[in-house]
């Protein structure tokens, strides 16, 4: 695969910095983009440890960006405030989502999905608005909410159970098999809901979780939603209701894939899908610090026909046009020495911008964070 792109901005870590990532991007209505990412200021790096949202603005296109700011601190009670998504709303607003971990006093750690909006493109936010859901353990991924052509707010997460510890353990309650949801907003995050249809794995073992999806919305109004999983490759469903009822998911055999997060969007004339193409296998040897397969090297595919050629499920090596899907699959990242996930992008006028977790160096591919351009031309 040929490698794309050239480095526009690294954020590294530092003593009392020790992650830097979970980002996302918006178009503002002046034409900047807004860049939002979790800073960790403790010596603390895990999920649980506190953290906040800071913000960047390019003028350029991307090409260089502002020094970044504090833009939304923790609330008192929150553990940590992290994983954003920005959107431009309908009404012109920004819209942020972020999930907000809390202390319970059994000790259970909640997490929760939040939303805030801004009419001043970012330097002022709303009061926070925790959506009206059930107490538990949610995870929605970052860059991971959609506003539909209708102007709908979507956000898609998993359901964990009722409390967890911060060692990953449920204190209470779990649905081992998770549950994929989709939070939903018809007036610009005032109110929340969920869709009806919820998507679970097929399978009983823990092995077999469904986390962290993402949803695209095709022109024609169906929902495509994927998820990863500890099976080898991103898992995925169709709606053609609205998220009402959801297809069996089944394996995505385009998208192979290590227990990593995949983020698709639609920039332009093309959609493109960025994710870790090794999936764990028997003979790997290289594993992250938790011992689960490293997430190296990243790509990404691109399709020109709204992502049809990307998630037509079920195919076979034979006839289910791999070969079409490996021409337009290009490498972000080719230094498999390092780890990279949880991607992020947006268009450009002159191509795209992709961000995502640098393990610089350390065995953390939860460390720094670095975006790339990469220009049109350079998807030939």
């Amino acid at each position: 695969m040929k490698k794309i792109g050239h480095e526009v901005l690294f954020l590294g870590t530092s003593e009392n910095n020790p992650r830097n990532g979970e980002s996302t991007f918006t178009r503002l209505n002046d034409g900047r983009i807004l860049y939002a990412y979790t800073e960790y200021f403790s010596t603390c790096g895990e999920d649980h440890g506190m953290a906040r949202i800071r913000t960047a603005v390019s003028s350029d296109e991307g090409e260089t960006w502002s020094q970044p700011r504090i833009t939304i601190e923790m609330d008192e009670g929150a553990q940590n405030i992290m994983s954003p998504s920005l959107v431009t709303m309908q009404d012109g607003r920004v819209g942020i989502f972020y999930l907000r971990k809390e202390i319970m006093p059994d000790g259970g750690l909640t997490c929760m999905p939040c939303f805030r909006s801004s009419d001043d493109g970012g330097e002022t936010w709303s009061e926070q608005c925790r959506c009206s859901i059930p107490d538990g353990y949610y995870c929605g991924i970052n860059d991971g909410a959609v506003v539909t052509k209708s102007g709908r707010l979507l956000w898609p997460m998993s359901y964990h159970g009722e409390r967890y510890d911060f060692n990953g353990k449920c204190t209470l309650k779990i649905n081992h098999t998770n549950e994929m949801i989709v939070l939903y907003s018809d007036d610009c995050g005032a109110t929340w809901g969920i869709l009806p249809g919820r998507v679970k794995s097929p399978f009983a073992s823990t092995a077999g979780n469904f986390a962290e999806p993402g949803v695209y919305e095709h022109e024609d109004g169906t929902l495509w939603m994927w998820m990863r999983t500890g099976l080898g490759h991103q898992y995925d469903t169709l709606s053609e209701d609205g998220g009402e009822t959801w297809l069996s998911p089944e394996p995505n055999l385009r998208f192979t894939s290590p227990d990593s997060p995949m983020r698709v969007k639609r920039m332009g004339d093309i959609t493109a899908a960025i994710f870790n193409p090794v999936p764990y296998i028997c003979t790997r040897t290289d594993t992250e610090v938790w011992n689960s397969p490293r997430r190296t090297p990243i790509a990404i595919a691109v399709s020109r026909d709204d992502g049809r050629s990307l998630n037509k499920r079920g195919v076979s090596f034979v006839n289910g046009g791999l070969r079409e899907f490996q021409k337009n699959t290009y490498l972000l990242e080719d230094d498999t020495s390092e780890s990279y996930c949880y991607p992020a992008m947006i268009g450009t006028k002159d191509g795209f911008l992709a961000a995502y977790y640098h393990s610089d160096g350390t065995p953390y591919c939860l460390r720094s964070s670095r975006i790339v351009k990469v220009y049109r031309d350079e998807l030939q």
